[in-house]
Order: structure tokens, then sequence, then C-alpha cells
């Protein structure tokens, strides 16, 4: 088994960019036997936050790629609340869609330059934070619609499930509900054939933010898979804990040390036997179109060593389940 790596988390650049040190970063990822390929992230006009040509030229030719909108997403957000595909404001809106047209021509330089449709997925967010701005079912409903006539390229589109605006808590993203989600992705994959129905991939993370339950996660990993639409999981953890990464935050914590898994966070809330338990809820978890993992490394001056230590113990936790899955 391969899996996806959500590697900008992990990378050494999170204060500035530094391309021998990326350059030092990427090498060890390429000799990672058990990296399927890159989520990337998509910030707007440009494949890479910092430098196109860089990217292209040290990325892995043999790697897949799933691009995911939410760092774009929330710098949208943060120069106009009202920005995002399911805003009842439709300046917001058609402002999320050109930023989507955006991503869908990165889709095709990507491609363009490995010669292959490499892009697999593309991981759209429910934005606005409806704590600070409406949105709605109808408008994301209609944007999707949009989305779906463009070339894709053979990529996916699929919902990442963002924690939704909870009452009685601060939340990290406050997006639209799962439930929402859900209804307007069978809705408009009833008039789809298969090959092109919406899906939905769940982040650990950010669905016990919401639910602050471990148990949050697993309950959204079935809810997707039994509307039909479960895409993907990506790995990603939290914790209540006033750490170097924040109580309740979307700062991608490592798992928790162990044993088994030596570099780790203490106080994570993701732990090996709740990954496992999510991985076995799924019918056919080797077969999902998005299966991977998004770590952050503390302190941020850790060496890439370090951080390639953290990476390899994340992905040793999926090798070890699928050893002994049935």
């Amino acid at each position: 088994m391969k899996y996806y790596l959500g590697a900008y988390a992990a990378s050494p650049n999170q204060n500035g960019w530094n391309a021998q040190l990326e350059t030092a970063f990427y090498d060890e990822l390429k000799a990672l036997p058990n990296v399927k390929g890159l989520e990337h992230p998509f910030l707007g006009s440009h494949l890479h936050p910092y430098d196109d040509r860089w990217f292209l030229a040290n990325i892995d030719p043999a790697w897949d790629y799933v691009l995911t909108c939410i760092p774009g997403i929330m710098n949208a957000l943060g120069q106009n609340p009202q920005f995002g595909l399911a805003s009842v404001d439709e300046s917001g809106r058609l402002a999320a869609l050109d930023f989507m047209q955006q991503a869908c021509t990165a889709v095709g330089q990507l491609n363009a330059h490995l010669g292959r449709p490499a892009v697999q997925a593309i991981q759209i967010q429910t934005a606005p934070a409806r704590h600070n701005a409406p949105s709605s079912k109808a408008a994301l409903q209609t944007s999707l619609q949009t989305l779906m006539s463009w070339d894709w390229q053979g990529a996916r589109l699929v919902i990442e499930h963002c924690d939704a605006y909870v009452d009685g808590h601060t939340p990290s993203k406050g997006f639209l509900a799962l439930a929402d989600e859900l209804e307007v992705l069978t809705q408009l994959n009833i008039h789809l054939p298969a090959e092109q129905h919406l899906g939905m991939v769940i982040n650990w993370g950010r669905s016990v933010i919401e639910t602050r339950r471990v148990e949050g996660a697993l309950e959204h990993i079935n809810a997707a898979q039994a509307a039909g639409v479960l895409s993907g999981v990506m790995f990603s953890g939290v914790s209540d804990q006033n750490s170097e990464y924040g109580a309740w935050c979307d700062s991608h914590q490592p798992p928790r040390l162990s044993e088994q898994v030596l570099h780790g966070e203490p106080g994570s809330w993701m732990t090996e036997q709740a990954i496992c338990q999510c991985l076995a809820a799924v019918d056919s978890a080797e077969q999902l179109l998005v299966l991977g993992a998004k770590i952050g490394i503390r302190p941020l001056s850790a060496s890439v060593e370090q951080r390639i230590a953290y990476v390899r113990n994340m992905l040793a936790i999926f090798d070890r389940y699928f050893a002994v899955a049935p």
C-alpha cells in the first residue's frame, strides 16, 4: 500500500522560503517507498506557494496528486468573509468560483508537465465560516453544478469536510454541517454516471475539532459511507491541550507517542488505535481514492531528518494495519 502525504504541513519552510532546505526535504520524501503522492496546497494563481519551477523540478514524476483548496480559501476568507462556494452572497460565491477556475487551470498545468492525468482529486471546502457570513445548501449545489461543467481532466471533485459551526465553542473553520454537504452530494449524484460521482473526504482532526470527541471522526466516516459518497480519509491530529500545537487548533498534530510510535506528540488524541478503528470501518479502505496523512512538526526548527522520522512513523501505522487487515 501507498498513501498520500500532505507534505506541506511537515515542510521545514513554515516561515519563509529556503529552496535548498526544501530540496533536501523532497529528496527524503522521494526515497520513502510507501508515498503514493502529495496532497498539495493550492493558494491560487500558481502551482506552488513560492516557486512553480522549483516545484516541477523537484517532484517525483511517478507521484499522483490531490489538490487541496483549503489554504487558498482561508487566505481569501481573511480578505473577504463572504467568500465561498456555499456563500449566499453572490459576489462572494462568484469569487470562489473564480478561485476554482484557477485550480482547474493548475490541474492542467501539472498534468501537462507530467504528461499524464496525475491529479486524481480536488478537495473543495464549503466556506464561508458560518459565524462570520451566511451560507446555504442551495448556494453550494449551484456552485457544484458549475464546477461539474468544467474539464478537470479526470480528477474527481470531492468535498473535504471541515469542522462545521457548532454553538458552544469557537470553530477552526465553521463551514457547512456534514448532513448538509451529504444531502447536496447525494442529490447531485443521482443525475451523474458513477465515474463522475462527487465524493466526500473526512479529515480526522477536523471532525474531532467539530465534535470534541475522538468518536466524532468515526461517526463522520460512517455517515459518509452510509450516504454512498465516502471517497477518502486524511489523518491529521488534534488535542485539547495547550501545547506548541495549540488546543483545538487545526495544526495537524502527529499521532500520540507509544511503544510503536516513537516520534509523536504526547497529548495528541489521534492514537494508533483510533486510526485503525477508522480504517476498519471503511468497507474497502485500500480502495479509497484518497488515503493518507498530514502532520505538522514542532518545534518549527526541527531538522529535515527529524521531520522525516515523524512521517515514517505515521505511515508505518498504516502499514501495520494493512499487514494484518482481513
